[in-house]
């Protein structure tokens, strides 16, 4: 499937950084073209903690396209510009296999972060620090849940995943327990595929416990699969899009999606919406 080109003013790419190699960058084309705008970060856990840092292109598209810096770890793998993945190991297991690290996340954040104050760097002064959001889908979600006590976050959102209800979640070498959640420092938002997604139980668990920062959950009837690979990403982009706006840009507009007896996932029906807190 080619790239799409976003909803944002911005036309994207994506690429890997010389600085950053382990990874991959989505950022508007033309940086001139932000004028006086900062860029916000937003860095994602990949599906299946894989190194396919385009495995979720069409979404981190849409994102940079709205002027954000998104991040991914891995390298190019599938889409326009794509190399071969490295083969995986044959005795790897979802528990214990890990492609990626969460530490790749954070890592992210102190590479844009870095680059915003070194003279020469294309971002220099482009980036707000105020404005960095973790994100991840399925085992890429418990990635963000594990960096999310970084004080540096101002935002999270869940996709498609969830600590498991019982005992420990152990994934792409990953054990969690349901405690990583009091980590949450910031509005959180969980966006979920509907009772037929394999993390619905997981993510509405995590929704019902959390009860010390304002939290949403969005569920649109998709499956675990979600809307990535709708053009730009689909719905669930737009959605996120909203929220990064509102949180970390203090969008009135974009707030109304989320707040108010008529908001507008509440008035959506391809959306089951709820939210404390907000």
């Amino acid at each position: 499937m080619p790239d799409t080109p976003g909803t944002g003013p911005f036309t994207p790419l994506k690429e890997i950084d010389p600085g950053l190699s382990d990874q991959v960058v989505y950022r508007p084309a033309d940086l001139a073209a932000l004028g006086t705008a900062k860029l916000g970060v937003y860095v994602f856990g990949n599906g299946g903690c894989s190194n396919d840092g385009a495995s979720a292109r069409l979404h981190l598209l849409n994102v940079a396209s709205h002027g954000y810096l998104a991040i991914a770890p891995g390298g190019i793998y599938n889409g326009p510009g794509k190399t071969e993945a490295p083969p995986r190991p044959a005795d790897a297991s979802i528990a214990s296999y890990a492609p990626t690290r969460p530490a790749q996340l954070k890592a992210a954040i102190d590479w844009a972060l870095a680059e915003n104050e070194r003279r020469g760097s294309r971002y220099y002064g482009r980036i707000d620090p105020a404005q960095i959001a973790i994100s991840g889908f399925s085992c890429g979600g418990i990635q963000a849940l594990t960096i999310a006590a970084d004080p540096r976050v101002k935002t999270v959102v869940i996709m498609n995943s969830g600590l498991f209800v019982e005992g420990e979640t152990r994934m792409g070498g990953m054990v969690e327990t349901k405690s990583r959640i009091k980590d949450l420092h910031t509005p959180t938002l969980y966006v979920l595929g509907g009772p037929t997604d394999i993390a619905y139980a997981n993510g509405m668990h995590d929704y019902e416990t959390i009860d010390h920062v304002p939290i949403a959950v969005a569920n649109i009837d998709k499956g675990h699969g979600g809307t990535y690979w709708e053009p730009n990403g689909g719905a669930a982009a737009e959605v996120v899009i909203d929220w990064l706006a509102w949180q970390l840009r203090g969008d009135a507009e974009a707030s109304r999606a989320f707040v108010g007896q008529n908001c507008g996932l509440c008035r959506d029906p391809q959306w089951e919406y709820r939210s404390k807190g907000l």
